[in-house]
């Protein structure tokens, strides 16, 4: 998580918000300590118990025509009131604006205020995925991520276990890269968004070739700027007299950033066609995203089949008894 201050908002995004500042430039040197947002609504009332003023206040057509419609003495009373707690700004939407009497509060106080041209809804939904997006949990791991067949996967394991190689032949078939060695995850509203933790290019390094560009090796396409990930894969040693997954009916998962996410453990050795397994790992997810779990339902048609022959077995012992055939 960053530090956010107001200035630092008002540069990023002056344009994409279409923002003007209406107070002093020397108000904007407050800090934003939260993601969410508030419309003040009842706060603008007087009531004021559950009013979270560590949040950017939003002021909509229905605050603006609210506090016009008070005598000026009344709504500067009410503003004072909620300006004196500190709030670190006030965005007013629709380009709408407030009588002078309201800049010069402000002013006094050092509460910045922005109008916007966007419309709320549109002013709403652009903040909250900003804010989101900056206070994101985040953290950076050893691994390698891959877009195959729209799915991201997290290809994890020891240092030279053949993570890079893997995904190097996933490239050649016809998938994407997201970033090698060093992955940065962020959790995006319980979505964990993956992408290069560096920001100099897509580049790999292949033992024994050394440093390889894969944008410029294999195109555009072949590369993705960040990616939802959705699968990890654990690539590890063969040993044997280990007990590995052989069905898949046990789901394991791993968490990254308070976020559960599906993981295969897989045992590698020398001739395994690794990136074709990440291929059907793949299309086996995408298909149980779908409804359709293959071990479910081979589990299933074995339990049918036990369930005839057990049948088959009584109905044979009853024809073949003679108590039965006498009687």
């Amino acid at each position: 998580m960053r530090e956010l201050t107001v200035k630092q908002l008002f540069e990023d995004k002056r344009k994409d918000f279409a923002l003007s500042l209406v107070t002093e430039p020397q108000t904007i040197d407050k800090k934003i300590v939260t993601p969410y947002f508030n419309r003040p609504g009842l706060a603008l009332a007087g009531w004021l118990e559950v009013f979270t003023p560590e949040r950017i206040q939003i002021f909509g057509e229905a605050e603006v025509r609210y506090l016009q419609s008070l005598p000026e003495k009344t709504m500067l009373e009410r503003l004072r009131e909620l300006f004196k707690m500190d709030i670190p700004c006030v965005i007013i939407s629709k380009g709408l604006s407030l009588p002078p009497s309201v800049e010069y509060l402000a002013n006094d106080l050092h509460i910045p205020i922005f109008s916007s041209r966007l419309s709320t809804v549109q002013l709403i939904s652009q903040i909250n995925r900003y804010l989101m997006d900056v206070f994101a949990l985040e953290k950076t791991i050893h691994a390698t991520l891959v877009d195959v067949f729209g799915l991201g996967i997290l290809i994890t394991g020891k240092s030279g276990i053949g993570k890079s190689e893997c995904a190097l032949d996933l490239i050649s078939r016809g998938h994407s890269l997201v970033g090698d060695d060093m992955i940065n995850m962020r959790n995006l509203n319980d979505i964990i968004v993956g992408r290069s933790g560096r920001d100099f290019g897509h580049f790999m390094e292949i033992r024994g070739v050394g440093v390889v560009n894969v944008e410029k090796m294999f195109g555009i396409e072949r590369v993705r700027r960040e990616k939802n990930i959705d699968l990890q894969i654990e690539l590890m040693p063969w040993q044997e007299n280990t007990e590995y997954e052989r069905i898949g009916l046990k789901g394991n998962y791993v968490e990254h950033l308070g976020v559960k996410l599906p993981i295969i453990y897989l045992p590698i050795s020398p001739g395994k066609n690794v990136s074709v397994i990440v291929e059907v790992a793949a299309m086996n997810q995408i298909l149980k995203g779908a409804g359709y779990d293959a071990a479910e339902d081979f589990n299933r048609k074995i339990h049918e089949e036990i369930r005839k022959q057990t049948l088959f077995k009584k109905v044979q012992a009853t024809e073949n008894d003679p108590k039965d055939s006498n009687s």
